[in-house]
């Protein structure tokens, strides 16, 4: 087989191929065999009639036909690992010789992965939620604690914002009660604006005894209703005042405010921290995208679109969840639910293209140790044995995605640590603090909304 390589506009190339006679021949034999299976002669067991019978009965051409149906891909997947072609879509053949005798020819015109340019990747700034707690953090969450061990008090004056307000409460629609806005005695904490729009304002400068009726619209409808409301109690929260004491009878772990206050810092931050790493990835990743100023090929956009439907799917079922189901549930039909999927799709693919536009700037490569660690991580991942997920990837071609895969994870963390981490008041936060020495390049797989770690192993799968 000889094959020649042709860049074309658009991001596609032609693949020429020539496959020489006796080498076809092999594939003629095969598809006589083949078609042995399934013809009856007298006097021979199925798929073991000769083909010089097999010919003269049926003829040549339908196992020419056959020949050049089931080995035209075969010669096309080996042109296009000799030539090293990242197809993204099936490609285009034309049989330019050899369809009835002679060579075999034919012509592959392959849609692949375009080459983007990111501009100053190296110079990502990134805005993350603050790591540290502020004293307003410190008081808020005092505050709260205080409200939790607080006690309610009647005060002989009109209400006021943050008081708390005993109600009967009564609501309707054309004489009708509307759901949920009729009881008696209900404790209820002036500013929460829970009930409608103006409720709360209504209440404030009100005394028990008082009788309020008025029109509005309840929270989570269009409609307005009658509102009947008498004030039966106005209370005040009464907060315990903090001291060492006070600290260690209610709060047994720490015996001093200071200890208390500590805890609370250290509390707080941790969540920040948290709170940052889990939007880290996508964040670069977002700041990594908006450096692509190329279209994403359809191909590579509908295909990670499909990827991230199954996806959902899978985790839908995980959750016993039928996928009509939460269709019905949302108000969606399939075709709109794919379709609002795409804008997240098409980020997806700019984030890979740019990682790989990184990796390849950077000159970063793969080892044949890295990728045999790989192969051990997936093994374990999927409950099989290196050597079945070895062969499994270089059986189906699989290993030049996978180091494809990897290169991209290894591009992430090389700006994870680069990129230029700050909170919302431009104050830069420490790289290291929020990577933290737990993390590897595996735990932000998903760095991009496409999900390197998600190859779903079927290659390895196969091999079990």
């Amino acid at each position: 087989m000889k094959s020649v390589l042709e860049s074309l506009e658009g991001n596609k190339v032609k693949l020429s191929v020539e496959v020489d006679e006796v080498e076809f021949d092999r594939d003629v034999d095969a598809a006589f065999r083949k078609i042995a299976r399934e013809v009856r002669l007298p006097g021979f067991r199925p798929g073991k009639a000769p083909r010089r019978l097999l010919e003269a009965r049926i003829g040549a051409e339908a196992a020419r036909q056959q020949a050049l149906q089931d080995g035209i891909p075969v010669y096309l997947a080996q042109a296009v690992r000799e030539h090293d072609v990242d197809l993204i879509a099936t490609p285009k053949v034309e049989i330019t010789g050899g369809a009835e005798e002679g060579v075999v020819a034919f012509d592959a015109e392959c849609e692949v992965r375009p080459e983007v340019t990111v501009p100053g990747y190296g110079g990502l700034r990134v805005e993350l939620p603050a790591v540290e707690a502020t004293d307003e953090d410190l008081a808020n969450a005092v505050d709260a604690e205080r409200r939790r061990h607080g006690s309610l008090a009647d005060v002989d004056r009109p209400a006021a914002t943050g008081d708390q307000v005993t109600l009967n409460l009564s609501a309707s629609r054309d004489g009708e009660p509307v759901a949920g806005l009729n009881t008696d005695d209900w404790l209820y904490e002036i500013g929460k604006g829970w009930v409608a729009e103006g409720f709360d304002d209504r209440l404030v400068g009100t005394s028990a005894g008082d009788e309020l009726a008025f029109s509005a619209t309840p929270s989570g409808t269009t409609e307005p209703a009658d509102f009947a409301v008498t004030v039966t109690k106005v209370q005040e929260m009464v907060l315990p005042e903090i001291t060492d004491e006070w600290v260690g009878e209610n709060l047994g772990e720490f015996d001093t405010i200071e200890e208390w206050h500590a805890s609370i810092r250290e509390r707080l931050a941790t969540g920040k921290l948290n709170q940052a790493r889990n939007v880290l990835f996508d964040r670069v990743a977002g700041a990594l995208a908006e450096l692509v100023d190329e279209d994403p090929p359809d191909a590579l956009v509908q295909a990670e679109q499909q990827r991230r439907v199954q996806g959902f799917v899978r985790q839908l079922q995980s959750q016993g969840i039928a996928v009509e189901q939460w269709l019905a549930a949302t108000g969606q039909d399939p075709a709109s639910f794919i379709e609002g999927m795409k804008d997240q799709a098409v980020r997806g693919v700019k984030v890979d293209l740019a990682l790989r536009a990184v990796a390849k700037a950077e000159a970063m490569e793969i080892s044949d140790e890295e990728v045999e660690v790989e192969f051990q991580r997936i093994a374990i991942q999927v409950g099989q044995k290196v050597n079945q997920v070895r062969k499994a990837y270089e059986k189906n071609d699989a290993v030049p995605d996978l180091i494809a895969q990897m290169r991209t994870s290894k591009a992430m963390e090389w700006l994870l640590h680069r990129a230029e981490l700050v909170d919302g008041d431009g104050k830069l936060i420490d790289n290291d603090l929020i990577l933290g020495h737990s993390l590897d390049s595996h735990d932000h797989a998903d760095h991009n909304g496409h999900d390197h770690d998600d190859h779903d192993h079927d290659d390895a799968e196969e091999a079990s």
